[in-house]
C-alpha cells in the first residue's frame, strides 16, 4: 500500500514543477512527467523512459501512481456498456462504466466512495457516505479507461459524473479534476465533453453558474412534487423544487447554456400524464432538455420501471409544450450498472 505517499494525480502543473524543483530537478521535467501521466498513459515511473533512471527512481520513492486496484469487470451481452468496481488504497470501493455509443465514448464516473445522500431508489444511497474521493482518485477513474480504449486505437470522448456519489458534495476536487482533464497539456478533453450531474444543491448550481465554464450541468430531478421528490430525495426538504427550479433559471442566464433534467420513470409513482403535465409547467420557457430513464431496479427498492408505452405517453406531453425530450436507453442493465450496485454487493461481502 502506498497511502502514505502523495498520490501524483493530485498534483497540478505548477505543483509537480514546485516538487521537481524541491528535488532539485529542472522545471522541464514536470512536464515530461505530465506528457507521460496524461497523454501516453504510463502507470509507474520505470515506464517514463523519458526520465533518467536517477529521478524514476526518487519519483517511486516519493509518489504514489496507484490510486485504485480493479476487483471486477462485468461486460452487457451487447458488449457495449463495461463496468468495473475499483478498490481504492485505503480499502474504499467505487464504480466507473464505459459505454459505447455510434460516435461516442462515455465514461461514467464517481466523485465519492458511497454516497450521503439517501435517495431512495439508488444503490449508493442505500450505502451511505464512506468518503470524498480525492481529485487524483477522479482522474484514475478516468485515465484506467483511456488506457483500456487506447490499446484499441480508440480513446474517451466523453465523461459524466453520474457514478456514485453527489459531485457538488465535493465541488472543490471536482472541480480540479475536470480543469486538469480539460488542460491541453494534460488528456485535452473538451469542457464540453463533460457533465456534472446533481441531485440539486442550490448554493453549488449557483457557485457552478458563476464559475462560467462550458461544463455541462444535468440535475437529477425525478418529480416537481414537493412531497414526493423529498420521498425519493430526502435533499429536497432543505432545498425545495422551486428554490432549485430558480437556481437552474439562474444558471442558464448566467451561463447561456442548456441543463439537462434527468427523471427516472417510476411505474404508478411519477409517470403519470399529470406528472408530466406539472413537469412541462415548471420548467417551461427555460433552455434544458429532459432525460427520460426508465428506473434501474435495485435490490433496495422494491419499484418498477415504467413500461414504454407510458415512457412515450410521458415524453409526448412534454413535446407537444416545446421541451426537448429523451427517452435514455437503459444501459448494463443485466450487469447492474446502475450506480453502486457492485459495491453494495462487494461490502455485503466483506
Amino acid at each position: 500500500m502506498e497511502t502514505n505517499k502523495p498520490l501524483i494525480y493530485d498534483l497540478s502543473n505548477s505543483e509537480l514543477e514546485a516538487r521537481m524543483k524541491d528535488m532539485g530537478e529542472p522545471s522541464f521535467r514536470a512536464k515530461q512527467i505530465w506528457v507521460a501521466l496524461y497523454q501516453t498513459f504510463r502507470i509507474s515511473p520505470e515506464e517514463i523512459t523519458t526520465l533518467p533512471k536517477s529521478l524514476r527512481e526518487k519519483l517511486a520513492d516519493r509518489f504514489a501512481f496507484k490510486a485504485l486496484t480493479a476487483l471486477r469487470e462485468v461486460q452487457s451481452e451487447d458488449g457495449r456498456t463495461i463496468k468495473t468496481l475499483f478498490k481504492l488504497q485505503d480499502g474504499n470501493f467505487i464504480e466507473a462504466v464505459l459505454m459505447y455509443y455510434e460516435e461516442r465514448r462515455t465514461l461514467c464516473i464517481s466523485s465519492q466512495s458511497g454516497c450521503g445522500m439517501g435517495c431512495s431508489f439508488c444503490a449508493t444511497g442505500q450505502m451511505g457516505l464512506r468518503r470524498n474521493l480525492t481529485s487524483g482518485e477522479i482522474i484514475a477513474q478516468v485515465m484506467y479507461y483511456a488506457r483500456y480504449l487506447a490499446e484499441m486505437d480508440d480513446k474517451v470522448t466523453n465523461v459524466v459524473l453520474m457514478g456514485m456519489g453527489e459531485p457538488f458534495q465535493n465541488y472543490d476536487h471536482v472541480m480540479e479534476a475536470l480543469d486538469r482533464l480539460n488542460n491541453p497539456e494534460a488528456l485535452g478533453l473538451g469542457a464540453r465533453r463533460f457533465t456534472i450531474s446533481t441531485i440539486g444543491i442550490v448554493p453549488k448550481i449557483i457557485e457552478f453558474a458563476d464559475e462560467e465554464t462550458q461544463y455541462n450541468l444535468a440535475i437529477s430531478l425525478h418529480s416537481v412534487d414537493d412531497s414526493l421528490r423529498s420521498q425519493l430525495i430526502p435533499i429536497n426538504r432543505k432545498y425545495p423544487v422551486d428554490e432549485l427550479i430558480v437556481a437552474c433559471r439562474y444558471y442558464v442566464r448566467k451561463t447561456s447554456r442548456r441543463v439537462t433534467f434527468e427523471y427516472a420513470l417510476i411505474q404508478g409513482v411519477n409517470d403519470s400524464i399529470a406528472d408530466a403535465e406539472r413537469l412541462a409547467h415548471k420548467i417551461r420557457g427555460m433552455i434544458c432538455h429532459v432525460n427520460l430513464i426508465p428506473l434501474n431496479p435495485t435490490q433496495g427498492y422494491r419499484e418498477q420501471p415504467t413500461q414504454a408505452d407510458q415512457a412515450d405517453a410521458f415524453c409526448a406531453i412534454l413535446e407537444e409544450r416545446n421541451i426537448p425530450c429523451t427517452i435514455r436507453m437503459r444501459r448494463g442493465i443485466e450487469i447492474q450498472a446502475g450506480c453502486g450496485q457492485l459495491a453494495t454487493q462487494m461490502e455485503s461481502k466483506s
